[in-house]
């Protein structure tokens, strides 16, 4: 049992839905160079101190979006990298937001964009993400709903099949796992990664949880 991450009670993950995206991403790393619909880089930003030291994690993930197989319209989300960070200074975090956006930009050769949690700090986060040097386009989303209202859609995308792990990601496999009823204690990791799957397969068709986007 040592190092085994139990699912929370109630929760919309589960182990077995972990251990496929496992499996779905080592298969995709089988079948060799892969082509990629855009890619996002989702930012959950920290709602502590504006020093970061003391507040929540900087959520960070970044998901690509490609079709499943063959010609599979319904598409498919790829996890690539969780790059969230813990006490910096939003100048910090920003700047580790626009890196990630630039190494994957070169590295997919598809469309990125920054999907931002501006529930915080509204205007001033995409404010901070430009002048961290963020060249690519930003999405500014706002919750209207709890985070496990919010992450219903996407786990039901797991349930499906239609999310891939690529590479470690137990931490935020772990957030996940903790998602039960009473929504996981700040699930910053998960919370960016919803917001990136809902951009790249929710929201495409009008379903989903409900989000404002600036």
């Amino acid at each position: 049992m040592d190092g085994l991450v139990l699912e929370a009670e109630g929760a919309l993950f589960t182990q077995a839905e972990m251990a496929r995206a496992r499996a779905l991403g080592r298969e995709r790393n089988l079948r060799g160079p892969w082509e990629y619909e855009r890619a996002v880089v989702a930012v959950d930003p920290p709602a502590g101190t504006l020093s970061g030291e003391g507040g929540d994690a900087c959520g960070i993930v970044v998901v690509a979006r490609s079709r499943l197989r063959g010609n599979d319209e319904a598409g498919a989300a790829w996890v690539l990298e969780d790059r969230s960070v813990r006490g910096l200074s939003p100048a910090g975090w920003a700047a580790r937001v626009a890196r990630a956006a630039k190494d994957w930009g070169e590295a997919l050769g598809c469309p990125v964009r920054v999907v931002a949690e501006a529930n915080q700090g509204g205007a001033m986060v995409e404010a901070v993400l430009k002048a961290a040097g963020l060249a690519c386009p930003v999405r500014r989303v706002h919750a209207t709903a709890g985070k496990r209202a919010r992450a219903e859609p996407v786990a039901a995308l797991y349930e499906q099949g239609r999310v891939g792990h690529v590479g470690a990601l137990a931490a935020l496999e772990a957030e996940l796992l903790g998602l039960g009823e009473a929504g996981g204690a700040s699930p910053d990791r998960a919370d960016a990664l919803v917001w990136a799957v809902t951009d790249l397969l929710i929201d495409r068709t009008g379903a989903g949880p409900r989000v404002r986007a600036a």
